[in-house]
């Protein structure tokens, strides 16, 4: 398997499913419950199942790269405490949502660009990820422009982008319990991809 996925496309933070999600998973709760809570109660409010249960897993996958006290914060920490460490989960998740934050959304803040622009840098970075991982090469142009359309929502909702119309760069500052969070599990690449001022 390569270094790459597209388990991005399937969706963007999801603020409040995964706040859900994330009560859920601190319950340790076994197969059947796990189940019962997306199909009998329709934990995440989805018009069918198979959306349900594509979108949970999504989730529990970047909700499991944190520890039990990352669980409790995106469960019941502030908006933005819970959207960065979301943030940081998706970071972890996916290696090429990472490296897009570090190789291309970190390259135009240090140029002083003012805004992203996707058009002209995702051929060329998607070309260098394929020097990483050929396996990459395979994937379809649906697939790669759909995995870009949620880097830059995701990039939206955490505050690094002004809006996905106008794709402005504001890097946010972190809020010193996601740092501490960070710092204190050794999540130091993290942290540096997170916050470019580091």
């Amino acid at each position: 398997m390569g270094i790459y996925n597209a388990e991005i496309s399937a969706g963007s933070l999801m603020l409040p499913e995964s706040r859900r999600i994330a009560r859920l998973l601190l319950t340790g709760p076994s197969p059947e419950q796990w189940l019962d809570a997306l199909k009998l109660d329709n934990l995440l409010q989805k018009k069918t199942p198979a959306t349900a249960r594509r979108l949970a897993q999504l989730i529990r996958k970047r909700l499991e790269t944190l520890e039990e006290e990352g669980l409790t914060l995106v469960a019941t920490g502030s908006h933005e405490v819970a959207t960065q460490l979301l943030f940081a989960a998706a970071i972890k998740h996916s290696r090429i949502f990472a490296d897009f934050v570090r190789d291309v959304y970190a390259g135009n803040l240090r140029r002083l660009e003012q805004n992203l622009s996707p058009g002209k840098e995702w051929e060329g970075f998607l070309a260098e990820c394929v020097r990483r991982d050929p396996e990459l090469a395979n994937f379809s142009d649906s697939t790669k422009a759909k995995v870009l359309q949620v880097i830059i929502r995701v990039l939206a909702e955490a505050h690094y982008l002004d809006s996905t119309r106008t794709l402005r760069l504001t890097p946010p500052h972190l809020n010193p319990d996601v740092v501490r969070y960070l710092e204190r599990h050794g999540e130091t690449s993290v942290l540096a991809i997170m916050d470019m001022t580091r």
